[in-house]
C-alpha cells in the first residue's frame, strides 16, 4: 500500500497524471471518447498571490485561547490570521502580504515593522517582545501555494492513493489544510477498517485494501474538488472578494438570523459542522444564494411594482 503524503510536491500525484495521459495517447481517438476521465491535477492560476511571515504570539491570560484572530491593516495591505496552536493561549500569526510589500523583504527595519504593529495592530504589538519583532523583520517571506485539486479519483490501481495537500492544495488562511488533511486519514482509516470487517472481494483473496481504496476515492474525491472550489472562492481579489466572500457572508448571515431552518449559516459556520462534507457544504450554499436571490428579486420587483403604482395613481389625482 503507498499511501502519497508529500504535500504540494505531489510527486505521486504527477506521475500518476503522467501515466493515465500517456496510457490514453496510445488509445485510438474513437475509443478514447469511451474511455473513464483520466487523473488529472487541476491547477489554478494565482490571482492573489501572497506571501507570509509567521509571527509566535502569547495571548494574556484573560483573552479567549479558543478562537481564530484575524486583523485588516489600512486598505488592506496585509492581513493578519491567527490561530491557536495550544491550549495555553500560544498562537501562530501569519502577516499576509503582496510580494512586493515593503514588509516582505528581508532584513527590515525592525522600527518601520514596531511603528506599522503599534498603527495597525496595536492589541498585537503589545505581545510581541523586542527579539520576536526582530527575527519577524529579518526572516524571508514564505510564498503560500496555488490552489490545486486531484480528481476524478484519488487513487491509481489497488493499492495507490493520495491525501492532504498532493489530493487538494489550499491557501493555509482558515485551517482548512491540516484539517482536511486529518480528515483524509481518518477517512481512509475508516475505509481500512470497513473493508477488513466485510471481507467481500473474491478477487482479491480477502484482501481489504483495494475495496478500502475505492471506498476512499469515492468519498473524498469530490470533497477535494469542493474544498479547493470554495477555498479559491474567499481568496478572489478586487471586486470578486466582495461578490464571492464578503456579500455572501452578510447575506447568510442576515437570513440564517430570520430564517435558521431553512438557510444555512454562513461558510465558517458550516466549516464548523462535524459531519459534513465539502460537497454538502458546496451544495447547500448554492441552494441558499438561489433562494436567496429569489426572496431579494421579488422584493424588489415587489417595490418597483409599489413605486410604479403610486406614481401612475398619484398623476391621475392631478389630472
Amino acid at each position: 500500500l503507498l499511501i502519497s503524503a508529500d504535500g504540494s510536491a505531489r510527486t505521486i500525484a504527477n506521475a500518476m497524471e503522467h501515466h493515465d495521459q500517456t496510457k490514453r495517447s496510445k488509445i485510438n481517438p474513437f475509443l478514447r471518447m469511451f474511455q473513464p476521465t483520466p487523473f488529472k491535477v487541476t491547477r489554478f492560476v494565482d490571482d492573489n498571490p501572497k506571501v507570509y511571515k509567521s509571527v509566535p504570539i502569547k495571548l494574556p491570560n484573560d483573552w479567549p485561547k479558543d478562537l481564530n484572530y484575524s486583523a485588516r491593516s489600512t486598505d488592506s495591505r496585509i492581513v493578519l490570521e491567527a490561530l491557536p496552536s495550544d491550549c495555553n493561549g500560544n498562537i501562530c500569526a501569519l502577516l499576509l502580504m503582496k510580494p512586493e510589500d515593503e514588509l516582505a523583504q528581508t532584513n527590515v527595519d525592525v522600527k518601520v515593522l514596531r511603528t506599522f504593529f503599534d498603527k495597525e495592530f496595536p492589541q498585537f504589538g503589545s505581545l510581541i517582545n523586542e527579539e520576536e519583532m526582530m527575527k519577524v523583520a529579518m526572516k524571508a517571506a514564505s510564498v503560500l501555494p496555488s490552489f490545486r485539486y486531484a480528481g476524478p479519483r484519488l487513487n491509481m490501481g489497488k493499492r495507490t492513493v493520495i491525501i492532504g495537500d498532493a489530493a487538494h492544495t489550499v491557501k493555509p488562511y482558515y485551517g482548512l489544510g491540516a484539517n482536511s488533511a486529518m480528515e483524509d486519514v481518518e477517512l481512509l482509516s475508516d475505509a481500512l477498517d470497513e473493508a477488513a470487517n466485510n471481507k467481500k472481494d473474491k478477487n482479491s483473496n480477502n484482501d481489504p485494501v483495494p475495496n478500502a481504496i475505492k471506498s476512499f476515492s469515492k468519498k473524498r474525491a469530490p470533497d477535494s474538488k469542493a474544498l479547493v472550489t470554495i477555498s479559491r472562492n474567499l481568496d478572489r481579489p478586487g471586486k470578486l472578494f466582495y461578490i464571492n466572500f464578503l456579500i455572501p457572508l452578510i447575506l447568510d448571515s442576515m437570513f440564517h438570523k430570520m430564517a435558521p431552518k431553512i438557510f444555512g449559516p454562513n461558510i465558517f459556520g458550516m466549516f464548523a459542522r462535524r459531519g459534513t462534507g465539502f460537497t454538502q457544504i458546496q451544495r447547500k450554499k448554492r441552494l441558499d444564494r438561489t433562494m436567496q436571490m429569489i426572496i431579494i428579486g421579488s422584493f424588489m420587483t415587489g417595490v418597483f411594482v409599489s413605486f410604479k403604482w403610486m406614481i401612475q395613481y398619484a398623476l391621475l389625482r392631478l389630472s
